[in-house]
């Protein structure tokens, strides 16, 4: 595999040593959950993958560095600037949101939503190297950061956040290929308040009529069932390959009408 001189990266960061870190030359786009780079660890060129979420929050400033410097990803701006229009819209304060931040990530979702001034924000992830991240680097977000998976979600984590009536749910570059599957997508649903708020992305893709992933069905599922409102809707450029071709994803902002019903099952 061969690398370009213009595909090395270098990011200075205040108070460490610099990130290098490179893409490969590839013939063909990958898939987007294939796609690769090698960062320079102890003199040592390391290969890992984008999606390989664990080890590339375990090097602080690499998941900013090549996802929001390089490859120019602005979803969570985008997401949580849409979900401010239509706060304002309906002339909902920010400041009532209790909200559950889902594949939370190193923070930079809860960050714009604390800057926008949520009451209370809880994250909730299922690597154990996201919650080190984020407390690492945006120790002042989250009032309680939680490692579950949400597809075998214990009966105490579940009453703990229920305890806490949230009342508004974000998933932003997190849904589709393995990540967030829609059953865990519908169980985080499940346990925030009705009515509520939801403020999520996905890759276009993931909505067409021939989606593998289940999230097209789901979606339309519950709109059908009324149990959700779609309240604005925008696609836009989330960020671009290593190739540098843009990746669209869709923005939705929407409400929580009423609680599943027992004929939805949570299996």
């Amino acid at each position: 595999m061969s690398f370009s001189e213009d595909r090395v990266c270098t990011q200075r960061l205040a108070g460490q040593d610099a990130l290098v870190y490179r893409f490969p030359e590839v013939d063909a786009d990958l898939k987007q959950d294939e796609e690769w780079l090698e960062v320079r660890v102890d003199g040592e060129w390391q290969r890992l993958r984008l999606h390989d979420y664990a080890s590339i929050y375990a090097i602080p400033g690499l998941y900013e560095a090549v996802f929001y410097r390089t490859l120019k990803c602005c979803s969570p701006k985008r997401s949580v600037a849409l979900f401010e229009e239509v706060l304002a819209q309906h002339k909902v304060e920010p400041q009532t949101l209790r909200v559950l931040d889902v594949g939370a990530g190193n923070g930079m979702v809860g960050e714009q939503l604390w800057t926008l001034g949520a009451q209370r924000l809880v994250g909730i992830d299922i690597v154990d190297e996201a919650r080190a991240a984020a407390l690492r680097d945006r120790s002042h977000v989250y009032a309680d950061y939680l490692i579950e998976d949400l597809t075998d979600l214990s009966e105490a984590t579940e009453r703990t956040l229920r305890r806490q009536r949230l009342n508004c749910m974000t998933c932003v570059a997190a849904l589709g290929f393995s990540d967030i599957p829609p059953r865990a997508f519908l169980k985080a649903f499940d346990v925030i308040e009705t009515p509520a708020w939801l403020a999520f992305n996905i890759k276009q893709d993931f909505l067409r009529e021939n989606d593998r992933s289940g999230f097209a069905e789901l979606v339309a599922a519950l709109r059908s069932d009324k149990i959700l409102r779609v309240e604005a809707y925008r696609r836009y450029r989330h960020r671009l390959s290593i190739r540098g071709k843009p990746l669209h994803y869709v923005a939705m902002v929407a409400r929580k009408l009423r609680d599943l019903p027992d004929e939805w099952s949570m299996t």
